[in-house]
């Protein structure tokens, strides 16, 4: 078959959770789409913009795999070679820990045309509600977005490194590793250093809090907490301008 008879991939970023967080783009290329593989993260609302698609649900969590990445590289293939346009809808942005290079790839080795429709990264969608500011001139002035675990399971070694910088670090995927992350920052932080744990982020089911180091571990516990949930480390998370400034000091938990 010829690369003029086959169809499309087309990755798109959902956005942290709020579905009036998709982009215009994204919300085209859903309506255009033959069939739409989803991922766990994202709001289920999405796929009402297109009823007569194709849905085939392929989420992965800890513990919990739907589809292996092998079985989605081969539904991307098999549809897009029948012909048919296939979304590959993924959570926040699909080029940020979303495996997008391997999908890419085994879709460009079956000469299909791809498209990549960038989405409002998690980190950056779920700070904003916050009224976090990642950056602030002279205070924090860059921030890192760090995996909590490798591929392997472990816990990633470039969060030794982070804890190290003056920016603001986001840790995603890391609240299985939150002790062990937190010994890290308190090499190099004193126990006040501010920490927020947003669980499901800018949805009807979010969860949140502020602490620091030397509290925040217990108060995830105590409020049972867990993923799919962002981490911002530093004097961000307690930012003047946030919206929650009274709710922030006084350590409180806000549903």
């Amino acid at each position: 078959m010829s690369n003029k008879n086959k169809g499309t991939l087309t990755l798109v970023g959902a956005g942290p959770g709020d579905p009036d967080l998709l982009t215009l783009k994204g919300l085209k290329a859903i309506q255009k789409a033959h069939v739409i593989l989803y991922d766990a993260l994202i709001n289920p609302l999405l796929l009402d913009h297109n009823p007569k698609a194709l849905k085939i649900f392929v989420g992965k969590r800890r513990n919990f795999v739907k589809k292996t990445q092998k079985e989605i590289n081969a539904l991307i293939v098999r549809y897009a070679s029948k012909g048919m346009n296939v979304v590959r809808l993924k959570g926040g942005d699909p080029m940020v820990f979303g495996r997008a290079s391997e999908e890419l790839e085994v879709a460009q080795e079956a000469q299909i045309s791809t498209t990549v429709v960038a989405g409002i990264a998690s980190y950056a969608g779920i700070a904003a509600k916050h009224q976090i500011p990642l950056t602030k001139r002279a205070e924090h002035e860059s921030f890192w977005v760090v995996t909590g675990h490798t591929q392997s399971g472990k816990l990633s070694s470039d969060i030794a490194l982070a804890a190290q910088s003056s920016a603001t670090v986001v840790v995603l995927m890391g609240m299985r590793f939150l002790p062990d992350i937190v010994v890290h920052f308190k090499k190099y932080k004193a126990g006040n250093h501010p920490v927020a744990v947003i669980q499901n982020g800018t949805t009807p089911a979010e969860k949140s809090l502020v602490a620091d180091l030397d509290t925040v571990v217990d108060q995830v516990n105590e409020y049972e907490m867990d993923n799919p949930a962002v981490l911002i480390f530093g004097l961000a998370a307690k930012d003047p301008v946030n919206q929650y400034k009274n709710w922030v000091q006084k350590k409180a938990f806000a549903v």
